[in-house]
């Protein structure tokens, strides 16, 4: 298995180095070794890259890609992982969703307003569900 650079893996990723570091801080990335003072990474870095990445893409927080990652036995099945973790992101998922929807209805009345003033428009709107 090879070791890279920091600089080697963050373009193998498509990273900047400091999305690396930053990533190192947050606790998603362990520690990685250290040769005459440099980062020196084992190439399965590149898995744990793309797992945050896809974590990130489904919306989750960085706390929550740390539990993913760490707060788990070794061995852990990835969707015993994911069944701690999903349950909650739908239902935020859902709210956004419900929030989104009354949002886009209350724009469409709004276009479609036919009220004298902003104020009488304000008011109508306000009685939209």
């Amino acid at each position: 298995m090879a070791i890279v650079t920091i600089g080697e893996l963050a373009r193998r990723a498509g990273l900047r180095p400091s999305a690396l570091r930053f990533y190192e801080r947050a606790g998603l990335l362990a520690p990685p070794r250290r040769v005459a003072g440099q980062r020196r990474y084992d190439e399965r870095t590149l898995d744990t890259l793309g797992v945050i990445r896809l974590a990130q893409a489904a919306g989750f927080t960085l706390a929550e890609i740390r539990a993913l990652l760490h707060d788990f036995a070794p061995g852990t099945p990835p969707a015993a992982r994911w069944q701690q973790l999903v349950p909650q992101r739908i239902a935020e998922l859902d709210a956004q969703i419900a929030r989104a929807q009354r949002m886009r209805g209350l724009l469409t009345h709004i276009i479609e307003c036919s009220c004298d003033t902003l104020e009488a428009c304000a008011q109508a709107a306000s009685t939209q569900p």
